[in-house]
C-alpha cells in the first residue's frame, strides 16, 4: 500500500511539474542552429560577459557568455508580452547589461539565468547550448 501511494505521489508530482513548464507564454519555436564565434557579428562572445543577438526563436535570441566554456541563450520574446504586441524585443538595460528590459510592460529579467526580476510571473524561454571549445556554438531545444 505504501509503495502504491509513493508511486502515485511521484507520478502526480511529475505531471504537475511538466504542466508548469508548458505554461510559459512564450511560443516554443523549434531551434537548432550553429553559430561561428569567429564572425564579426558574434565578436562580443569571444570574451566572458559578452552578448550577441541571433536571428532565431520567437523574437530573436540573445546569447550571453557566462565563463570561458559556458554560454546561455534566451528568447527575446518577453513572457510579460504573451501576444508579442510590443514592437521591441527584450534588450539589455543601458545601465546594467545583465538586466533585460521589456519596454512595453516594465518587466525585467536576468540575462545571467533568465529569472524574472520584476513584473512577470515567468522567466525567459531558454535554449540549450553546446560549445565545441573553439569557434562553434550550437543553440537548440
Amino acid at each position: 500500500m505504501l509503495q502504491r501511494t509513493l508511486i502515485f505521489l511521484v507520478t502526480l508530482l511529475f505531471l504537475v511539474s511538466c504542466h508548469k513548464n508548458n505554461q510559459n507564454p512564450v511560443p516554443n519555436i523549434p531551434v537548432d542552429i550553429t553559430i561561428d564565434l569567429g564572425l564579426p557579428s558574434y565578436y562580443a562572445l569571444q570574451g566572458v560577459s559578452g552578448y550577441a543577438y541571433v536571428n532565431a526563436g520567437s523574437r530573436g535570441i540573445i546569447v550571453y557568455r557566462r565563463s570561458l566554456d559556458e554560454f546561455v541563450a534566451f528568447d527575446r520574446h518577453s513572457p510579460a508580452d504573451a501576444e508579442g504586441t510590443c514592437p521591441l524585443p527584450l534588450y539589455p538595460n543601458p545601465n546594467n547589461f545583465l538586466e533585460l528590459v521589456d519596454s512595453c510592460n516594465a518587466a525585467t529579467f536576468s540575462l545571467y539565468d533568465g529569472a524574472p526580476i520584476s513584473n512577470s510571473d515567468f522567466g525567459l524561454r531558454q535554449y540549450a547550448t553546446q560549445y565545441n571549445g573553439a569557434n562553434s556554438l550550437r543553440i537548440f531545444n
